[in-house]
């Protein structure tokens, strides 16, 4: 059945509770990585719970993180689950992320674009609590074979990074079993963990999740360029071009510079260093105080 793009964007927006606490935000900070080495204060920020600073990245696995299965089961539409691909991610800040948090959350597919083999759907997210909106999440969601309905393409997302060598470099190791303690946040699909099943889907083995890499890029922006201080992280917006592999390398690439608007902004590179630098996070900002 193909997507009705009217139906999914004028259907009446999902209302959801949401609640974390410090353990929900440990486990996630551990599970992008944090906490190596365990003893060091900077990495204590984000594990030990009387000095706990939460990372905006977060905001995608709040609550159980279920913003693309919520997109999924949107009115309108009903695509085949074997031709959707995570696109890019984006997430928008209003202040610090708290340590614990009751919010609301309302949901709505807020675009479909037709990108003729392929539709994407855009699903957004906002995110309060009693003293105001949190964030904003646009997840773009890329369906393999629903295109060619006539709808509008939609808005260029490329981004390229400056005609220079990068600001800084630095390399973050994907520990062996990333996925299985990243998976942990809310993320269950068996791609992370069964082998039998990566295989049945076209991989060698399984894979780390998208969200993870774009946390653990993230992270490193944050601890390299912006001092370790999350709450000057404003926006953060990615699009997924590659896999990464438990056991490899993330090879990361920063070049600052100002945004349209005289903000601090940082684009980035993310590669698999094994793989002659195959591309894992492309057209990706972080703009910031």
């Amino acid at each position: 059945m193909p997507i009705d793009a009217t139906r999914a964007v004028s259907a009446e927006p999902r209302t959801t509770a949401l609640a974390w606490g410090h353990k929900d935000i440990q486990l996630y900070h551990l599970g992008i990585g944090a906490g190596t080495p365990a003893t060091d204060p900077d990495e204590l920020r984000y594990t030990l719970e009387s000095a706990l600073h939460v990372l905006p990245s977060f905001a995608t696995v709040a609550g159980g993180g279920m913003a693309l299965a919520g997109g999924l089961s949107a009115p309108g539409i009903d695509v085949d689950l074997a031709a959707v691909l995570h696109g890019g991610q984006t997430v928008e800040l209003y202040r610090p992320i708290p340590v614990r948090g009751d919010a609301t959350q309302l949901s709505k597919v807020a675009a479909v674009y037709d990108k003729g083999k392929a539709a994407v759907i855009v699903l957004r997210t906002d995110v309060a609590d009693a003293d105001g909106p949190l964030w904003t999440c646009d997840t773009r969601i890329y369906v393999r074979g629903e295109g060619g309905f006539g709808g509008e393409r939609g808005p260029s997302e490329r981004v390229e990074p400056p005609a220079r060598e990068p600001d800084r470099t630095v390399e973050r190791a994907v520990r062996e079993d990333q996925a299985l303690l990243y998976r942990l946040s809310g993320d269950w699909n068996p791609l992370h963990a069964d082998p039998e099943f990566a295989k049945f889907a076209g991989f060698e083995r399984p894979i780390l999740h998208g969200l993870c890499s774009y946390g653990m890029v993230l992270k490193a922006v944050v601890d390299t360029a912006l001092g370790g201080e999350v709450a000057r992280v404003r926006s953060y917006t990615t699009r997924f071009a590659g896999v990464v592999y438990p056991g490899e390398t993330l090879r990361i690439r920063m070049w600052q510079d100002q945004g349209p608007d005289g903000a601090g902004r940082i684009q980035v590179a993310a590669t698999a260093a094994e793989r002659d630098d195959a591309p894992v996070l492309t057209d990706t900002t972080v703009e910031h105080a």
